[in-house]
């Protein structure tokens, strides 16, 4: 199956009231990881790279191998770049076949967001890819981009409504209290906020920060609107704790392919649980195949 824009899988989401899971991935293997957990239990998916993974294994041969995941398991897949602050590295991602792009121009002030989000939207909208922005800082560490919590600031509703219809942008990630990274203390997620923000938007929203925010929060904010969770740390911990746990064991066992089979499964485990969390099992439909 030939890679998919995200943007009808997210707003068919939104209507129906079930997430995506857009799952981070920082090696081929966890490529075929995540695509395996999501066939497995029948759900769109979404990959997503940060600039800092498109860098070390490169755009066209994440598409590549992302293609080929795809025709195997026979899922519908989007793939993403996330947070992106520059221009060049989108270009690069569109023109190797990335089928949704994040523009991440949110530390800076509203009209220029909006300039940035626009210059991206004239570039993929007529190729059929789909442009993500971001209102509000949303705390943590991403890659490169680092947001201080006390510098984090949360979306304004009549600035997200004034924002898509400035930008036309299609999906939008507005800060609602979430961060990225393992949280030190449970999330403080304005839910009232996001309430609000999905009454004058009706663009698919997006939960970043997903890792360890409880399921139950993670449900509240997809019910309210947010279409697309994005999860990173939870999987990339997942497996990288396999591995640490497989040496520890039996420092000896040196055979890759003994450890990354550990990592495998601990991948699928963890990115079923988060299919399941959203409820989108069983939601790969006619129209998306």
């Amino acid at each position: 199956m030939a890679l998919i824009s995200t943007k009808p899988m997210l707003e068919k989401a939104r209507a129906d009231k079930h997430g995506i899971v857009a799952f981070n991935v920082h090696s081929f293997d966890s490529i075929f990881w995540v695509l395996e957990a999501a066939s497995d239990l029948k759900s769109p998916v979404i990959l997503q790279t940060t600039v800092g993974t498109v860098r070390s294994l490169g755009a066209k041969n994440i598409v590549e191998v992302a293609k080929a995941a795809s025709d195997h398991y026979n899922i519908p897949t989007g793939l993403h770049l996330d947070h992106c602050t520059d221009f060049e590295v989108i270009k690069e991602a569109i023109r190797a076949g990335y089928t949704s792009v994040m523009i991440d121009a949110s530390m800076h002030p509203f009209e220029e967001n909006v300039a940035r989000t626009s210059e991206v939207m004239k570039l993929a909208e007529s190729l059929g890819v789909n442009v993500e922005a971001e209102l509000g800082k949303v705390g943590g560490v991403e890659d490169d981009i680092v947001v201080n919590e006390e510098d984090a600031e949360k979306a304004i509703p009549a600035e997200c409504k004034q924002f898509v219809e400035l930008t036309g942008v299609s999906t939008l990630a507005p800060a609602i209290g979430t961060a990225h990274g393992i949280y030190k203390g449970k999330p403080n997620i304005d839910f009232d906020r996001i309430a609000e923000i999905a009454n004058v938007v009706s663009v698919p929203l997006v939960l970043h920060g997903g890792s360890a925010v409880p399921d139950e929060d993670v449900r509240r904010c997809v019910s309210l609107g947010m279409a697309k969770v994005n999860v990173s740390t939870e999987l990339k911990n997942a497996y990288s704790i396999a591995i640490r746990e497989h040496f520890e064991k039996d420092p000896e066992s040196l055979d890759p392919r003994a450890y990354l089979q550990k990592a495998k499964e601990a991948a699928i485990e963890m990115a079923k649980s988060k299919i399941r969390m959203v409820d989108s099992e069983n939601k790969v439909v006619p129209t998306f195949v």
